[in-house]
């Protein structure tokens, strides 16, 4: 008998997605080991037409322009609008999803990117009447601010992060029963200890006396990550830095270059994140949703720096809002916020405490058993 076959819809504009479908993937092997057929198809590159196939590369320059995208993300983001844009754009993408539809035949149809839901969805409805329509699945990978544009009436099942994201849901009109707040996936490395953070400091030659704050700025390296290196490497607190520019080389070897007062690790874009959060004390980041879920599977306090105006935006409320996280937007603010998690043990404590209350580290797993259900 053959095997089912879960088609995973993605897109690197950003690096959440990839790392939820990962996640979800990796909890499907752990839990029915060699039951299904997982594939992963890059919506934009793999199939989108000029000049959508470009957009994974043009995402970085994108969101350097906040004001621009939060004028974008904002006129469009009613179920309307959303339909109006979807409407005017599907006879130009229409070959390009049912090629999809048709080279990557399905059991089970899981989308972690907004934008793919409209065009995939009714390109299975038009299939002919002889093929099975697969179920479709969406997995939201933003936090609390979610667009209209990861909510369609059609989908079989929307699996959503946090209670924020399933009331925006239901106001675009999704029916409750097809609507479940999950967590957002992230991989079982985050929570899961296989290594203690004295071997992983060792490993990485991090030193042992001294608290390391982690920076990060997602995986193109955004946000004012220099001048928060700069403030907090000459702030006077006894510290180590480990700063992760991602894909931004320019970044790194700048930061390379620099000479720093304090220990310092610059790396690029790594595959070993869920060791350097559990050997880190204190993330210094962008509110990304991904990033924060790690972190709060991590148990690892944040002290925030900046967002993505519009899906990120409710992330830095939600974080602060349970004490799991600091807003510190300006070089002074990130000292300071540092220097009382660091200083304070109490004040440390109970941001760690906060962080396990709020993470979902069971989320990939528990995805994985909604596919298999979907699947009879």
């Amino acid at each position: 008998m053959e095997k089912p076959r879960l088609l995973f819809i993605y897109s690197d504009t950003g690096g959440g997605h990839r790392s939820a479908s990962e996640a979800i993937i990796e909890a499907l092997e752990a839990r029915f080991s060699g039951q299904f057929r997982c594939e992963m198809v890059d919506l934009f590159k793999e199939f989108a037409p000029y000049p959508f196939n470009r957009l994974p590369d043009m995402y970085p320059g994108l969101v350097r322009r906040p004001r621009g995208w939060k004028h974008t993300y904002r006129l469009i983001d009613s179920p309307r609008r959303v339909r109006a844009v979807n409407g005017a754009v599907w006879p130009y993408v229409r070959k390009a999803a049912h090629q999809l539809v048709r080279r990557h035949p399905a059991d089970l149809v899981i989308s972690v990117h907004p934008i793919a839901n409209a065009p995939l969805i009714r390109a299975l409805q038009q299939q002919p009447s002889a093929h099975r329509r697969p179920p479709f699945v969406v997995v939201v990978t933003d936090l609390v601010s979610t667009h209209a544009f990861w909510y369609h009436r059609s989908a079989s099942l929307t699996i959503v992060p946090t209670e924020p994201a399933a009331t925006r849901a239901l106001n675009c009109g999704l029916s409750p029963q097809r609507v479940k707040v999950v967590g957002l996936p992230v991989a079982a490395r985050f929570s899961q200890a296989t290594e203690g953070s004295d071997s992983i400091r060792a490993r990485l030659g991090w030193p042992p006396d001294r608290p390391m704050v982690l920076v990060l700025g997602g995986g193109d390296g955004l946000g004012p990550i220099e001048a928060a290196v700069q403030a907090v490497a000459t702030s006077g607190l006894r510290l180590g830095l480990a700063v992760v520019t991602g894909r931004n080389r320019e970044l790194k070897a700048r930061l390379e270059a620099g000479s720093w007062p304090v220990p310092t690790f610059v790396y690029g874009f790594i595959d070993q994140m869920p060791a350097f959060m559990r050997a880190a004390d204190v993330l210094l980041s962008k509110a990304g949703p991904g990033t924060i879920s790690e972190a709060l599977s991590a148990g690892l306090p944040m002290v925030l720096y900046s967002f993505l105006p519009g899906q990120e935006e409710g992330n830095v409320g939600y974080l602060t809002g349970h004490g799991a996280g600091v807003w510190a937007p300006e070089p002074g603010d990130m000292v300071a916020a540092l220097r009382r998690l660091l200083e304070d043990n109490g004040a440390y404590q109970k941001a760690v405490a906060a962080c396990r209350s709020l993470a979902r580290p069971r989320a990939a797993a528990e995805i994985a058993d909604i596919l298999m259900l979907q699947l009879r």
